[in-house]
């Protein structure tokens, strides 16, 4: 999903009237910087420059309606703040102030003629203690135009706004019944809808049956042959193709229905009869891949939480802490055989999973552990009250496993930046669950942002 933005360039309706050649070289100012949250990624709508609460009002209406995912302001001068105060208040619309200015220096030999074109920031501190206290939540970023990197954190501000109205208007489907006695995820499904937005269906897995049969053996060659390109493959034909079968009936399923989150109980899956008989791991890992949410054991909110954040920020995987190294300060992180591929430190290889926990055939599975560098890992807890908490800890992700045992799983190892004890004890004192999501690359700042957006509380770790 590419986020948008709407930009509202503000300015003084004076200065039009008595130096109207200052917007010679500010509109030129707020093209560029269009063009720089363009280049991160973000699709801008911008609108002509406001100077009045009339003009303010007709561009916030062109945003509402284009549907953007939040609105980004830019102070071309100093702009009063009730011209658009009220407004942006009143607005559903999540609200970005990107403080920049021209000119990189302003010092003891600047011209003062340049003050003209580098004031916008006492109209930024207008706006913002307003809009504080018309108790209008919005986010900031400050710096340089060119010397800093105030465009890429405004574009991160506007990913977590996306990935909060993604998280908001979520139709997630649970294949089979949650997980028997797992309560650390459990929120009832009238909750979910009307403090989050997120709507959940349940289907059975016989109800993957119809989808089964519409397949035709040409779309299951296309895609057995797509995963031989894509993926290291070691399962026999056999057990690839029945778990092509089972995925791809679910995956019809997900399209046709419009969800952009599942979970499913592998222990729903209890038949060995063509054409559901063995558990779809392999369309949960390449679901992810496509920006679908996952999460196992009938868990839609973690599901949810995935998919947002892989829309709107990428490189997501659904995970779940399984083991402490106490002697390295690390954390094993894995599951049954559920990761995201586009993940993956190498080829995912592709192979048969001997399993014994439902009266199912062997799945294949992706087995594959995520590349290393910088991540953090998203925890969404439900609190006392019907409140939810957002749990952020940035880790490092280290190299792959070097045991020959491991190579058929799922495997991650991350180092937290604190002690292992201190870390797993401040996890459970804030109600961390066992499912989480991880980002690789994550940026803490944007994902705090996507929690108050959200409204979630939020505590980093």
């Amino acid at each position: 999903m590419k986020p948008s933005a709407g930009l509202l360039p503000l300015y003084l309706e004076l200065y039009d009237d008595r130096l109207p050649e200052m917007r010679k070289v500010l509109d030129p100012f707020a093209a560029q910087v269009a063009a720089g949250l363009q280049q991160q990624g973000i699709t801008i709508v911008q609108t002509p420059v406001v100077r009045t609460r009339q003009e303010a009002e007709h561009a916030l209406q062109l945003m509402e309606k284009g549907n953007v995912d939040a609105v980004v302001t830019l102070h071309l001068a100093y702009s009063p703040s009730l011209v658009s105060a009220e407004l942006l208040a009143r607005t559903s619309l999540p609200v970005i102030l990107c403080d920049t200015t021209m000119d990189y220096s302003f010092d003891q030999s600047t011209d003062i003629n340049r003050l003209l074109y580098n004031h916008g920031i006492h109209g930024v501190q207008d706006l913002a203690s307003v809009l504080r206290r018309m108790g209008k939540h919005f986010e900031i970023a400050a710096g340089h135009l060119t010397q800093s990197n105030v465009l890429q954190r405004t574009a991160q501000l506007v990913r977590a706004a996306a990935a909060a109205k993604s998280l908001r208007s979520t139709r997630a489907l649970r294949v089979g019944d949650a997980f028997v006695g797992m309560g650390d995820f459990s929120v009832p499904e009238e909750q979910l809808a009307r403090l989050l937005g997120i709507k959940v269906d349940q289907i059975d897995p016989t109800d993957l049956v119809g989808f089964a049969k519409r397949l035709s053996a040409a779309e299951l060659d296309a895609e057995i042959a797509r995963d031989r390109e894509l993926y290291r493959v070691t399962a026999s034909e056999g057990v690839h193709r029945r778990s092509v079968r089972v995925s791809l009936a679910l995956r019809k399923c997900l399209e046709e229905g419009g969800y952009s989150a599942f979970s499913m109980n592998f222990g729903c899956f209890n038949s060995r009869q063509e054409p559901i008989d063995t558990v779809p791991f392999l369309e949960a890992s390449k679901a992810m891949s496509r920006g679908i949410g996952y999460a196992g054991e009938g868990d839609v909110l973690t599901a949810s939480l995935v998919g947002a954040l892989a829309r709107s920020f990428g490189d997501t995987t659904f995970t779940e802490i399984f083991c402490p190294d106490w002697k390295g300060n690390t954390l094993f992180l894995s599951h049954m055989g559920e990761i995201n591929p586009a993940l993956s430190a190498g080829k995912a290889l592709l192979c048969e999973k001997p399993y014994s926990l439902s009266d199912t055939n062997n799945p294949a599975i992706l087995a594959a552990a995520c590349r290393p560098g910088p991540a953090v890992l998203v925890n969404l807890t439900p609190g006392p009250d019907a409140s939810f908490d957002l749990l952020l800890a940035p880790v490092e992700v280290l190299d792959d496993s070097t045991h020959p045992s491991m190579q058929e799983q799922v495997r991650t190892w991350i180092r937290p930046g604190r002690p292992l004890g201190d870390f797993l004890e401040t996890y459970s004192r804030h109600g961390g669950t066992h499912h989480s999501a991880m980002v690789l690359n994550g940026n803490v700042e944007a994902l705090k942002a996507f929690a108050a957006f959200v409204g979630f509380g939020c505590h980093v770790i």
